[in-house]
């Protein structure tokens, strides 16, 4: 392929040009070691002769008279597989594939380089091949130039991009042909001054080119191929340093035994070993400044990752040579890349680099210089770059302790709370290796458990850590995080319990109160974390299928926690009885338990400790959340697989009965008529009520009738209007919890007809007195309320009949008008609220960020519960209007919340959505009205939101506008009639007092297509009177600018019409293909015309036009356009037409203009011909700057694909055509509305390779490829 003498010129061109780029990136070695030595590449050019004694004919590894076609080896005109195909294939070991090779070099060097040659130019998914004259005769570029042209014109692939096992393991073999290759080459074929000249010349020409395929295989080649030279030069070097000791031992022996012999031949094996390395030094060189220098920077992101994943594999193979500070930076610089795969490959370069502690001892400078950037990386957005910085930072971590300042490890430990668990796992693993790791002397002789023991120490310190960070509620973030890494420290449970119930020993400091809160968190999470095997919540998909040996620990450490806490946890909640936090956390351990243990471990007496510390818990504590820790534990061990189930059951009736004996008692004495009861009966009321509610929470308390003592303090309640608010706040929530037992109970298909029937007077009358109690004075009552209300809507809607449970019928509840109105008008008052005055109506709540964020969130869960009622057809869908027109005011709080809404209601009825969302802009315009007046200001803040919020409706709408068409259609009939429901405040001759509503609705108009426009603009006109059409004063443009939206841009929508069929999958645009998309838009639009005229809401009689009223004339420009590309509008007819010599350049038909509008023109013709000589005027001024505008956007965009025309990458055309494109639709975007027929950009088609003669000298772009950052990074 390439001759001799023209490989000088090849490798001599791009060392002279890049001689300066080399000095000014300060590439040079200072100590000289990569310096050439006259006696490379470049020196031994003119050396080599084609042919010369070489046998004539020889094929690789064929006999003679094997011949050549095509690349292909032909041996008696049977066609073999090429090189190509035999890696492809894979079959064949790669090692008898290169033996192969090398036989057939051996034979004739000429043919089994052709074959080598043609190997990686079909490795480039090129269809050519290098002929034999081709490469004796040819110049390299001209050859690369040639087999450019032969690419597939209508796929961008190539082998490496590639999908599919195959493909991948020919990368994989493409790659270990090349260092099996050079393996077997490097005794004798590497140093001929033939072989590797000119693939090296081949692949720093590949690298060049402006082909992607090319560029991308030839760089991995290259970089493959330096590889593999190092390896060579790697034992070179070793082979080096034992000839020159053999040589020093043997020339250091006396002199009547030393051998001159054999320092002879040990100094000539050293001298050939060091022309060697310097031949192999020079390849190298040749191939890191032809090929890495440039493409290191290149623009794909894939041949950047190869060359930084090379150099790190240079580094670490021969460090004495590569790891340097001048191969160094291009790492450090590369970690600036944009993309995070090369940002990725430069960490794990970095990370195989300190793995090893001498190697790392060499990187002092490196890490001084980018320990920045790294310890920046650990926030990176791409979470695998994360990992890996912090993996690199521990490992610097551990080869210098010096290295990382305080600040740096910081940086990293609150990462341990990160929600992506694997940096939150790295970051465990840092915090680990960096408080933990280390133990001094004093620490050796310490016990493995207890107290006093190593773990004591380090428990400590994860606790003070714990606090330290004040993510208190976060515990088992922190405990996920340490468990790789420390689980054996955080399964000392011994440990823990000791800290916990041990007095310390003296001159030891005692735990704090707050220390152990914190343990015992820590000491809950950890039992969870080893019982459940998962991640917490917010951290993890889900569930994974465990191992058999996870499972086999799972069991092991549950049977430890069970046997360790059933005789510690009695001891604890005696220990902090009165302590809410720490015994909260303390009785949720038993719920992880293995309750047979307390049978088979004979430990029934830890059992009845433990039932007796439940029962002093719940009699001293009356805060909520203990009493249900205490519910829930009694669920927990009341399990009837046990035998334990009747101790704990006869324990928890006991104590159920005394509750509701002591609830009944003490309730009629408060409910005595007569007296005032006293704040001590009220505190022990509530006290009760608390406990019976939170254990009806998680326990059927049916059998104990607990409805009427509940159902009548409630009442009471509403009758005296003095009872205190937290007794009617749990007097709520235990009916509520009755009814839902009660329900459960007679969802059973065993259930009598006279429960339903009780359950249903009973949910009915607690509704009822909910409903009432929404107009309570009381905030927190009112709350309490609305959350039952919409529980039980939901619950007993017409949705519990699903799923087969039709009996269930008579329990369903709708509310009625009454029942909307007032939980809509609690929304409106309680959620909808500054929250300055939010703050204000609380009970002497502290102005802080906390208490602000607590606030917001109840607010939220209260509008999502009644929107919950709107998606399920609860509540009547325009009731959401009231909610629909806060959407821009309280967007920062609720814009979620009501964008959900607006989409799930969408989905149930698009019409009814529609309607409600014009009636909410209808509500927010009434509001404007009644504040400002009749007069509207529509350049005021007040309409200029309105409109603001319709634009933000009208995007909700989508792109599909034949899926809306009806919705939006209903939408402007609506419009219309409220703009001209209310008469003019002015008398007869003014505007309607809506009539500025019409600016509003216009926002509408881009979402109607054409044949939708036309209907609507005559809908329109049945409100209008002929007075109205002559009116340009300014409270008469809303209707002017309505009328315009509905009239022009007419074919802006057309590619609307055709959305859900037009394709822009093809990247080449030729004029069939337009012919074939313009038939295709005149279907739809004449479907749409017919059906659009018969609209329910607009009769064939409504829409002929009246002699009095008459259509706007239809803009249309007047600049002079090709016959060809002018678009047929054969579905419409125009109100009115005008004579030719108006018109020169358009003739209309005489069949097309209907007669029944020459009355319409007759009339008043004067006054008709001026309106269209204006509106003819402004539309034609307004065309030619658009087409302007479009003719300059055209010409560049024509420019830049001319510019790279030049050998486009074949995934670079899509690239250019796809950013056409979408220019192409923000100009339809920005120009949608305005008066023109079409806007067709005409992309070139797709221009042949032999077109593409042009070479760009390189790809790369700094701004597009690295931060700015690194452009001004300096050198060491």
């Amino acid at each position: 392929m390439i001759a001799a003498q023209d490989l000088h010129t090849d490798f001599q061109c791009p060392q002279e040009a890049e001689s300066q780029l080399y000095s000014d990136a300060d590439l040079e070695d200072p100590d000289g070691k990569n310096a050439k030595t006259g006696k490379g590449l470049a020196a031994r050019k003119g050396k080599r002769t084609v042919g010369g004694d070489k046998a004539k004919g020889g094929g690789a590894g064929k006999l003679p008279g094997v011949g050549r076609a095509n690349g292909h080896h032909k041996e008696n005109g049977m066609e073999t597989m090429s090189l190509f195909e035999v890696v492809k294939v894979g079959k064949s070991a790669t090692q008898s594939v290169v033996d192969d090779w090398i036989e057939a070099y051996k034979h004739d060097r000429d043919v089994a380089l052709l074959d080598l040659i043609n190997f990686f130019i079909h490795c480039s998914g090129c269809r050519g091949a290098v002929s034999g004259e081709m490469f004796r005769h040819v110049q390299n570029s001209e050859i690369i130039r040639k087999m450019t042209e032969e690419f597939d014109e209508d796929s961008g692939d190539y082998p490496l991009t590639l999908s599919g096992p195959q493909w991948k393991k020919f990368r994989i073999s493409f790659c270990d042909f090349i260092a099996v290759l050079v393996r077997q080459c490097q005794y004798s074929i590497i140093y001929d001054e033939y072989m590797m000249d000119t693939v090296i010349s081949l692949l720093t020409g590949l690298s060049d080119s402006q082909v992607r395929a090319f560029r991308h295989t030839s760089t991995l080649a290259a970089m493959k191929l330096m590889t593999a030279l190092v390896n060579v030069a790697l034992n070179l070097s070793i082979n080096m340093d034992n000839t020159q000791r053999q040589y020093e031992a043997e020339r250091n022996k006396v002199v009547a035994k030393r051998a001159n012999d054999r320092l002879e031949l040990l100094l000539q094996k050293r001298k050939e070993l060091q022309e060697n390395q310097d031949e192999i030094e020079n390849m190298m060189n040749a191939v890191f400044k032809g090929v890495f220098v440039h493409r290191y920077r290149d623009s794909i992101a894939e041949i950047r990752a190869i060359c930084i994943e090379e150099i790190g594999m240079w580094m670490k193979l021969y460090s004495d040579a590569f790891l340097n500070d001048s191969y160094l930076k291009y790492v450090g610089w590369t970690m600036h890349d944009k993309q995070g795969e090369v940002r990725l490959k430069c960490l794990t370069a970095l990370q195989s680099l300190f793995y090893s502690r001498e190697l790392g001892a060499r990187l002092e400078l490196f890490t001084s210089r980018f320990k920045d950037r790294i310890v920046s990386m650990t926030l990176d957005k791409e979470y695998d770059v994360a990992v890996q910085a912090i993996k690199l930072l521990t490992l610097v971590l551990q080869s210098s302790d010096e290295v990382l300042t305080a600040e740096d490890c910081e940086s990293v430990y609150h990462l341990v709370y990160s929600a992506y668990r694997p940096v939150a796992v790295s970051a465990g693993e840092f915090l680990f290796k960096k408080l933990f790791s280390h133990r001094g002397p004093e620490e050796e002789g310490l016990p493995r458990r207890g107290r006093q023991s190593l773990n004591g120490s380090l428990i400590k310190t994860t606790v003070f850590f714990f606090l330290e960070s004040e993510l208190h509620e976060h515990g088992a973030y922190l405990v996920d995080s340490l468990w790789e890494c420390g689980s054996e420290l955080l399964k000392d449970w011994e440990t823990m319990i000791s800290l916990l119930l041990d007095e310390p020993v003296p001159g030891e400091e005692a735990l704090t109160d707050r220390q152990e809160t914190a343990l015992v968190e820590l000491m809950l999470c950890a039992v969870r974390q080893a019982c459940e095997c998962h991640p917490p919540v917010g951290r993890g998909t889900g569930k994974r299928v465990l191992s058999a040996k996870e499972k086999k620990t799972q069991l092991d450490d549950r049977t430890r926690i069970t046997e360790m806490f059933a005789v510690a946890l009695p001891l604890l909640l005696a220990k902090y009885c009165v302590d809410i936090d720490k015994v909260t956390n303390l009785l949720q351990i038993p719920k992880f338990f293995d309750l047979d243990i307390y049978t088979t471990g004979r430990l029934e007496k830890h059992l009845d400790a433990l039932l007796r510390q439940m029962w002093a818990v719940q009699d001293k504590h009356t805060d909520t959340e203990v009493l249900e820790a205490v519910s829930t534990t009694y669920r927990s061990l009341c399990n009837e697989e046990f035998t334990i189930f009747n101790r704990v059951d006869i324990a928890r009736s006991q104590l159920l009965d005394e509750l509701v004996d002591k609830f009944n008692r003490l309730l009629e004495d408060f409910l005595q008529e007569g007296e005032e009861p006293d704040e001590d009966d009220a505190y022990q009321v509530l006290s009760t009520l608390k406990k019976i509610s939170a254990f009806h929470n998680a326990h059927d308390l049916s059998k104990w009738d607990l409805f009427t003592s509940n159902y009548r303090l409630l009442n009471t309640g509403l009758q005296n209007g003095d009872m205190p608010e937290q007794i009617v706040i749990h007097a709520m929530r235990c009916t509520h919890y009755i009814i839902l037992w009660h329900l459960a109970k007679v969802s059973d298909s065993t259930s009598f007809k006279n429960d339903m029937v009780t359950l249903r007077k009973q949910m009915r009358a607690f509704c009822l007195v909910c409903q009432h109690y929404l107009n309570n004075i009381n905030t927190a009552v009112k709350e309490q309320a609305f959350t039952t209300l919409c529980d039980l809507l939901m619950i007993f809607s017409h949705q519990m009949m699903s799923s087969g449970r039709e009996q269930l019928e008579p329990l369903v509840y709708a509310p009625d008008s009454t029942l909307q109105a007032e939980l809509l008008n609690f929304i409106v008052d309680q959620v909808f609220i500054e929250q300055d005055v939010d703050n204000n109506s609380t009970d002497g709540q502290q102005d802080d960020e906390a208490s602000k964020i607590e606030a917001l969130h109840k607010r939220r869960n209260l509008l999502a519960a009644y929107c919950k009622l709107i998606i399920y057809n609860v509540v009547e869908m325009n009731t959401g209007a009231e909610i629909f027109k806060q959407y821009m005011r309280y967007y920062n709080d609720y814009g979620d919340i009501i964008k959900e809404t607006m989409s799930k209601t969408r989905q149930i009825n698009k019409v009814h959505c529609a309607k409600t969302l014009v009636l909410s802009l209808q509500m927010l315009f009434n509001d404007m009205l009644s504040e400002l007046g009749i007069n509207v200001d529509r350049s005021s803040s007040a309409f200029c939101g309105i409109k603001e919020l319709a634009r933000r409706f009208s995007l909700t709408f989508g792109l599909d506008q034949i899926k809306t068409r009806e919705a939006v259609a209903m939408l402007h009939k609506d419009g219309i009639e409220f703009a001209f429901k209310e008469p003019s405040p002015q008398g007869e001759g003014g505007p309607p007092l809506n009539l500025a509503f019409l600016d509003i609705l216009s926002e509408f108009s881009s979402k109607l297509i054409r044949q939708d426009k036309r209907t609507v603009h005559v809908y329109l006109e049945r409100f209008m009177t002929f007075q109205m059409a002559l009116q340009r004063e300014d409270c008469w443009l809303p209707l002017i600018s309505y009328r315009n939206s509905l009239q022009v841009g007419g074919d802006d929508d057309t590619m609307s019409v055709v959305s859900g069929v037009s394709s822009r999958g093809s990247s080449i645009r030729s004029k069939k293909s337009k012919q074939a998309t313009a038939s295709k838009r005149k279907i739809p639009d004449e479907e749409s015309s017919c059906s659009s005229a018969d609209a329910g809401w607009l009769s064939p009689e409504q829409s002929m036009q009246t002699p009095v009223m008459m259509h706007s004339p239809h803009r249309t420009s007047t600049v002079v356009r090709d016959p060809k590309k002018t678009r047929p509008e054969d579905s419409y007819v125009p109100a009115y037409t005008l004579s030719t010599e108006q018109h020169p350049h358009q003739h209309v038909p005489p069949q097309q203009q209907p007669q029944h509008h020459q009355a319409a023109i007759d009339y008043n013709t004067q006054v008709t011909w001026m309106l269209t000589q204006r509106q003819q005027a402004e539309a034609c001024q307004q065309q030619e700057r658009i087409s302007m505008h479009y003719a300059k956007m055209r010409n560049h965009m024509q420019q830049a694909i001319r510019r790279g025309s030049g050998l486009m990458e074949d995934d670079e055309e899509p690239i250019v055509e796809d950013v056409m494109m979408s220019s192409e639709d923000r100009l339809e975007d920005i120009n949608e509305g305005m008066d023109f027929d079409t806007m067709d950009i005409d992309l070139p088609a797709s221009k042949n390779r032999r077109e593409r003669s042009e070479l760009k000298p390189d790809y790369f772009d700094p701004s597009s490829i690295m931060d700015d950052s690194v452009l001004n990074v300096p050198m060491f």
